[in-house]
């Protein structure tokens, strides 16, 4: 057996087997660092981005946390007694940051692009952040859900014209109709359940250019900018845990620390914090895969899931008249759906035909930027 070992044909396939172990090992030390690198540039970590989280997965992921948020959060503002609704924003950005920062010591954080946005734009998005989402959980408190939704009717039209005096961008006739009769829907479905307080009307009028000018800045952000959804919350974050702080003696009412921190109560409560880093997160990629329209659309059409499930799975009776304005709201989303589906469609080959010119510009060094004014929504 010794000899047999010692033969000079077996050592040579030992050491054959040892050369293709050890280039096993580097080819795959390799493609881990490659992955690593892919993932840690802003370009890997935004390609890596949209190839995960499509339109589609995106826009269903922010459709489930949001419906699930409403009913957490107004467990706990009612049922729990957690009568502070901008704290509970506050713990909500808290434990993102929290998150974020394990990700970030586990070096998996998204890099943030070479190409650095101006501090005032970050600063202005976290600024709209704190106002958009702690004035929401505010009208959450004092007005029903219907008048909730009723209120962000209003966010369409803002966002249309907002984006039409900042980035000349242009909605077709055919799209004004289709949301126009999405916000009709909505009005008439929503209509049976407008219980409201007069402080909180005013929030819920207060919270709508905030919130248009949040989802404006999120998706150009990422769509222009090569921002992902991660990196950009993790820049904000701190910008808009300050702002909340200077909101809470304003808009909350003493006594929080004093609350019945039990058990259960914290445990609704973070609850309620884990679905907010994820309604973030899942807001952000579906307005970096879409729109600002395509975003508030999608959240109407969340009440009228709401509405009719009620209906149909709780025997729930809102009346014929709401349930009409659902259906009438839900054609007009179908609609509206077509017709962006339609208009990526016939961008597509455009796309295609332009790109060997535009990869030679590139060599040549004559990118030319800005194409973002002419663009329609």
């Amino acid at each position: 057996m010794l000899n047999f070992l010692v033969r000079k044909d077996v050592k040579k396939i030992l050491k054959r087997k040892d050369s293709d172990a050890g280039e096993r090992g580097r080819a795959l030390e390799d493609l881990r660092a490659a992955l690593f690198n892919e993932f840690r540039s802003s370009e890997g970590a935004k390609r890596q981005q949209q190839q995960l989280c499509g339109p589609a997965t995106a826009l269903t992921f922010n459709f489930v946390i949001a419906v699930g948020i409403i009913f957490v959060n107004k467990l706990v503002l009612k049922v729990v007694g957690f009568q502070f609704p901008i704290f509970l924003t506050f713990i909500h950005y808290v434990v993102s940051w929290f998150l974020m920062a394990v990700l970030n010591a586990l070096s998996i954080l998204p890099a943030c692009p070479p190409k650095s946005t101006r501090l005032s734009t970050l600063f202005t998005l976290g600024f709209v952040m704190a106002f958009s989402t702690g004035l929401a959980n505010v009208s959450l408190k004092y007005n029903s859900v219907g008048f909730y939704q009723m209120s962000k009717i209003a966010v369409t039209p803002s966002i249309v014209l907002a984006e039409f005096l900042l980035y000349n961008k242009r909605v077709s006739f055919s799209k004004v109709l289709a949301l126009t009769v999405v916000s009709f829907g909505v009005a008439v479905a929503t209509v049976t359940d407008l219980q409201f307080h007069l402080f909180g009307a005013c929030v819920a009028l207060a919270w709508i250019i905030p919130s248009a000018v949040n989802k404006i800045l999120w998706s150009s952000l990422q769509q222009q900018e090569n921002w992902t959804a991660l990196a950009l919350m993790w820049k904000t974050t701190p910008i808009t845990l300050f702002f909340l702080v200077a909101l809470i003696p304003w808009l909350d009412p003493p006594g929080a620390l004093s609350f019945n921190w039990n058990f259960n109560n914290t445990l609704a409560i973070l609850l309620s914090a884990i679905l907010g880093f994820l309604l973030q997160w899942s807001g952000a990629l579906a307005l970096g895969a879409t729109s600002a329209v395509t975003h508030v659309v999608l959240g109407q059409f969340k009440t009228c899931v709401i509405l009719l499930g009620n209906y149909y799975l709780f025997s729930s009776n809102p009346g014929k008249t709401s349930i009409s304005g659902a259906f009438t709201a839900i054609a007009g989303m179908s609609i509206y759906t077509y017709l962006n589906l339609k208009q990526q469609s016939s961008k597509a080959p455009r796309l295609a035909s332009s790109l060997p010119k535009s990869k030679l510009s590139k060599e040549n060094g004559s990118i030319h930027e800005g194409n973002f004014g002419s663009e329609s929504v």
